[in-house]
């Protein structure tokens, strides 16, 4: 149980795997304002970014669970790089159906919303772990504007216009599933940038090390196409943002 070793290649140099930047993350921990001790479950962690700096700069505790043994040695590394090992467990596991031993404070999926089956199942399964009053956070794409034709959509690394919503429309979107939208923190474009451009060099410099390796031409490819295609498309047509919901 592991993802596909071109994913971690491509990320291997990212601490936060989603288009937040370290100020855009820490801004948002600011705007939340956990209590100390608070407890936090994180679904599909990643490297452990943003439960290992709330539990640095908050106090907090809590448990990240991804599928990647790389990602998840690291984020283990990080907590003990920052000193919070002791508040913080990540664990090596499918987050998809992944429910909480005892109600946390805040439940989060930031950008893997397929563990769920896209945002209204990974609300779904989030809901199973808070207490009463808790906080979900969700990160999910929308719509900056539609795409013209199926072309773009799928350029858009979607399958179906109606996979994404507008933004407006996704905030509706969780009102129609219950919930108030209490906070949010949107990429931006240079965030996005960052997130996108920053798998450029990793994957350039990966293929300058391991020219034999199997995966050798798949990432060659995708180096030669990617750029040409999130900024002739994606970067129009796709925003990112992490959303703050309580149940109404």
């Amino acid at each position: 149980m592991d993802l596909p070793r071109v994913f971690t290649i491509r990320e291997s140099g990212h601490r936060i795997h989603n288009p937040l930047t370290d100020d855009k993350l820490a801004a948002l921990g600011r705007a939340l304002n956990p209590e100390p001790g608070s407890r936090v479950l994180d679904l599909a962690s990643g490297s452990g970014e943003m439960l290992c700096t709330r539990a640095r700069d908050h106090g907090v505790t809590g448990t990240g669970v991804d599928i990647s043994t790389e990602f998840t040695t690291s984020a283990r590394a990080r907590a003990a790089e920052l000193g919070v090992a002791d508040r913080v467990e990540f664990v090596h596991g499918d987050a998809a159906g992944h429910v909480s031993d005892e109600p946390v404070d805040i439940a989060a999926c930031l950008g893997a919303t397929w563990i769920g089956d896209g945002a209204a199942g990974t609300i779904e399964l989030l809901d199973r772990s808070p207490r009463p009053g808790g906080v979900l956070l969700i990160g999910e794409p929308y719509w900056l504007r539609r795409p013209p034709n199926r072309a773009r959509v799928e350029a858009c690394w979607a399958r179906e216009e109606s996979d994404f919503r507008l933004l407006p429309d996704l905030i509706g979107h969780f009102a129609e599933l219950g919930w108030d939208l209490v906070e949010m923190m949107l990429a931006d474009p240079d965030s996005r940038d960052r997130y996108k451009a920053a798998q450029w060099l990793t994957i350039r410099r990966w293929l300058d090390r391991n020219p034999d390796d199997e995966l050798a031409p798949e990432l060659r490819a995708e180096l030669s196409s990617e750029p040409i295609r999130y900024t002739r498309y994606a970067r129009e047509h796709l925003g990112w943002g992490v959303f703050a919901l309580m149940r109404r």
